[in-house]
């Protein structure tokens, strides 16, 4: 069975952008995924560019910084459900 996309809904919105980002969807990363962000060397910034890839966000590493910790976690944590 294939997997399915993932939606996450945050209890407050993030700002991506300027912007209020209430909900995502975070599709099933696929090898082209993992190529595009294996010459990045920090984990976490490897971690943070895939989600923006795989949720469709364009989110800078400066969206991601001033995030609440609750919702990063929640990002992070849907994309280590698909990896593993």
């Amino acid at each position: 069975m294939a997997r399915k996309a993932k939606v996450i809904k945050f209890e407050e919105p993030i700002i991506v952008g300027g912007k209020e980002i209430k909900e995502v969807s975070m599709r099933v990363p696929k090898g082209k995924d993992l190529k595009a962000v294996s010459h990045i060397v920090d984990t976490h910034e490897r971690d943070m560019t895939m989600v923006s890839n795989l949720c469709d966000l364009n989110a800078t590493m400066n969206d991601f910084d001033e995030m609440d910790g609750k919702e990063l976690q929640q990002l992070k944590k849907e994309l280590i459900v698909f990896l593993t």
